[in-house]
């Protein structure tokens, strides 16, 4: 288990100054992506109830749900993916700094997390001259992290700001999951992350607390990766795009292990789980929100915001953990909260929040 470092509960740690995030143009009805899903794979009409059991309303998308009936390869969704990325980004970092009241000029470092395609120069390197942050910006570009990269980002964002004069650093967060989902692949999994997935971004602004004003502190973080589970979670490296390695042993892990991971980490920092005051979960999917609760011996309503943000978004793989946390702000929760989030690995992240 790594760990960020505890500085205590009234030490320094690395605050949030802003929180914000967004979504594509397109809202897909989980009814009418089921049918078109059907239209394309009728075979699988067996399992429809998968589609209608996940606990989603809405999710959003870059594309139109019609872009799925052709097919695509490489190339053009990973175009798809550099456009609206850029762009997503673009609109969620001005609303953040907005938000933060801090000068482009001083933001010193920037973070980007995405795991559904690829661009080089990287994100941040767009992002940086269409915003026009210093030349002297530093700049950390994650991939792989999936689901986790929400949490995981956020820590190594912090670790920057730790070592930075002023301690602002802007990270940026964002999946495009439904470009992946590929019309030549029929499978049972396929047919679940069709289900379960959307886009969207967030972004955080993180500086070095100030005594006059109380600001959302990460006081400490860590992992914890299970032993030979990397066949969990993934991408598998198709023709004509990523195709998704998704396990049905998730649900099992989260209900059986992510408890002695919890009790483990919190151990290192001499707590016990009743010493938080609110657990902030990545809602995964249904199935695994219900393994969390049942592991770490919550209520649903416990979990109310990431049970809502679920139901609005779907799995937006790595921001989704980052738009339960604007929620839980927004509702004006205080006191020790854990924030926390699976990906493969098979890996939890965890963060400690004081709020």
């Amino acid at each position: 288990m790594s760990e960020f470092g505890l500085r205590g509960r009234s030490g320094p740690g690395v605050a949030i100054a802003a929180v914000a995030s967004t979504v594509p143009e397109h809202c897909i009805d989980q009814q009418a992506t089921r049918d078109i899903v059907l239209s394309i794979a009728p075979e699988l009409r067996s399992h429809e109830a998968l589609f209608l059991n996940t606990g989603i309303k809405t999710r959003y998308s870059c594309v139109p749900l019609e872009w799925h009936f052709e097919s695509h390869g490489w190339a053009a969704r990973n175009r798809v993916f550099q456009d609206a990325a850029a762009d997503l980004l673009e609109r969620v970092s001005r609303e953040c700094i907005d938000r933060a009241g801090i000068d482009l000029d001083d933001i010193e470092a920037i973070v980007t997390v995405s795991t559904t395609g690829l661009a080089v120069p990287s994100l941040d390197a767009i992002l940086a001259n269409r915003l026009g942050l210093p030349a002297t910006i530093e700049r950390l570009p994650i991939f792989g992290l999936g689901c986790a990269g929400g949490v995981s980002g956020f820590v190594r964002a912090a670790r920057m700001a730790q070592s930075l004069p002023k301690g602002i650093v802007l990270l940026l967060v964002v999946e495009l999951c439904t470009i992946n989902c590929r019309n030549t692949d029929h499978s049972i999994k396929n047919f679940i992350s069709t289900a379960l997935f959307g886009d969207g971004a967030a972004a955080l602004l993180l500086c070095r607390p100030s005594n006059g004003k109380a600001l959302p502190r990460l006081v400490a973080s860590g992992e914890h990766m299970w032993r030979r589970s990397e066949y969990m979670m993934g991408w598998s490296i198709e023709d004509d795009g990523f195709g998704v390695v998704l396990s049905p042993d998730i649900p099992k892990c989260a209900r059986e292990e992510l408890r002695p991971a919890v009790d483990h980490f919190l151990a290192r920092h001499r707590l016990v789980l009743s010493d938080l005051d609110g657990i902030i979960m990545h809602p995964g999917g249904r199935k695994v929100l219900e393994a969390a609760q049942t592991a770490l011996a919550l209520s649903q309503e416990d979990l109310q915001h990431a049970w809502d943000v679920l139901a609005e978004y779907g799995n937006m793989s790595s921001p989704t953990a980052l738009f339960v946390l604007q929620r839980t702000l927004s509702a004006g929760a205080s006191g020790l909260h854990l924030l926390a989030a699976f990906g493969p690995g098979f890996t939890v992240s965890f963060a400690l929040l004081e709020l």
